[in-house]
């Protein structure tokens, strides 16, 4: 049975990164410092530090670091599949797939990343037609996979780690890593409110005020 998102922010706290929205009203995300600034250099190291270089294969087999290769300065919003999954999976990534549509222009600024649960069976080949059969192809798309270890290292960052594939969580993790800003996508929030939310992730750090950041609160333990 696919189970809801559990909680991760604990752990992305130590990156000054989730805020906890499980109590909170919805808020404008607030302006970023300037990504410069002695503050924001700090916490880019501990983000560093604690998402790690480790490095994965992404859907054409090439190797990337997870932090500087996937995240560092984009605006991300992170997915957990595999490619033998006939429920949750497909409606994962029509949702993933309408969000970027809604957001236009702005969906050439937000990196949509799958990470694979299974890293037994996912390999950059079998990634790669899982990609193309939903449409998540080009710029602005990427699968990951690697060995079990790896994949265990990245996941348990994440909160997302599970022993059985077929229990993973179907919820998103987006974040704006130049602001260190970071929230959860519960499984119930449709393609528009996920666009929103990406939408004023990709905002918070420019001139002018943010439009449109409204965070979509986690689902409950």
């Amino acid at each position: 049975m696919l189970r809801p998102a559990r909680p991760i922010a604990a752990a992305l706290a130590l990156v000054a990164a989730l805020p906890a929205l499980a109590t909170e009203p919805t808020v404008p995300a607030q302006a970023a410092a300037p990504a410069t600034s002695p503050d924001s250099s700090a916490k880019a190291a501990k983000a560093r530090a604690y998402f790690t270089d480790t490095v994965l294969l992404d859907q054409d087999g090439q190797p990337r670091r997870f932090y500087g290769d996937v995240l560092e300065g984009k605006v991300v919003c992170l997915s957990f599949v595999f490619t033998n999954c006939g429920q949750a999976c497909p409606l994962i990534m029509q949702k993933l797939k309408r969000a970027r549509e809604k957001l236009g222009a702005r969906g050439q600024e937000v990196e949509f990343v799958s990470i694979s649960v299974d890293p037994e069976n996912d390999t950059p080949k079998a990634l790669k037609a899982f990609a193309a059969k939903f449409g998540a192809t080009g710029p602005g798309w990427t699968f990951l996979t690697g060995s079990r270890q790896d994949l265990k290292a990245v996941l348990g960052k994440l909160g997302t780690w599970t022993e059985d594939p077929g229990d993973h969580q179907t919820g998103f993790v987006a974040g704006n890593v130049r602001t260190h800003h970071w929230t959860k996508i519960r499984p119930d929030v449709v393609a528009d409110g996920v666009a929103e939310l990406l939408r004023g992730l990709v905002e918070e750090d420019r001139p002018g005020p943010v439009q449109g950041a409204v965070a979509a609160r986690p689902a409950a333990p």
